[in-house]
């Protein structure tokens, strides 16, 4: 079983233990895309430290998961989390009131602004100290 681990706030935590929170979403970066994404371009699966071809449209491949861990909680020591399962994970361009894709610039280089939205199904396992 393929199992993504985050950090998640108390608050949300909560909501997804009761049922009412039903997707995660998550910023991609140039700092975690590598944990959340591929890149599909001519058919071909390119990951986020390979060098794309120039020609042809990429696409964002979700990497897939079965499951994610969320913790919450100080980090040290125990910390309370919960595995749940991943019913759908989809990779988002985020993009503005006018539809243009939103640029973002990190350390030189463009990207685009996107997150993943987790849509997440039954709790499989929780540890609540």
């Amino acid at each position: 079983m393929e199992i993504l681990t985050l950090s998640i706030k108390q608050k949300y935590f909560d909501e997804i233990l009761a049922g009412t929170k039903t997707h995660e979403y998550r910023e991609i970066r140039p700092t975690n895309a590598k944990k959340y994404i591929t890149y599909l371009c001519g058919g071909k699966e390119y990951k986020v430290d390979e060098e794309l071809p120039e020609e042809g449209d990429v696409e964002l491949n979700p990497i897939k998961y079965d499951a994610i861990k969320l913790l919450t909680g100080a980090y040290s020591g125990k910390r309370p989390y919960i595995i749940i399962e991943v019913k759908k994970a989809e990779a988002i361009i985020l993009t503005d009131d006018n539809g243009e894709d939103i640029i973002y610039e990190y350390k030189g280089e463009e990207y685009l602004a996107a997150q993943m939205d987790y849509t997440l199904g039954k709790v499989l396992e929780s540890h609540i100290y």
